[in-house]
């Protein structure tokens, strides 16, 4: 079973993230939207989801103004989230 993590707030707003990463299976994927795609600018998460797959939303980096700094990350819309949702056999919204 894989399962599709979604978190939407930064670390500094909520231990959603940690707390994801204590449970997080190797098979399973991450989607960091909202304020949670701020994490990638600190070394201390990038290191931490480097192991897993990570996604951000676009729309959410584009509008923190954070795309170029960003660059390097996995950045999908609104119709690969959907997909996404499809694709793996449950979604926990941290």
């Amino acid at each position: 079973m894989t399962i599709l993590h979604h978190i939407q707030a930064s670390p500094m707003e909520s231990a959603a993230l940690s707390t994801c990463l204590r449970y997080i299976a190797p098979t399973d994927s991450v989607l960091l939207s909202g304020n949670a795609v701020n994490c990638l600018l600190t070394t201390q998460w990038q290191q931490a989801l480097a192991a897993h797959n990570v996604m951000l939303l676009r729309d959410d980096v584009v509008a923190r103004g954070l795309t170029t700094r960003l660059s390097q990350a996995k950045l999908i819309d609104m119709s690969e989230f959907v997909a996404l949702t499809l694709t793996h056999s449950k979604v926990i919204s941290w």
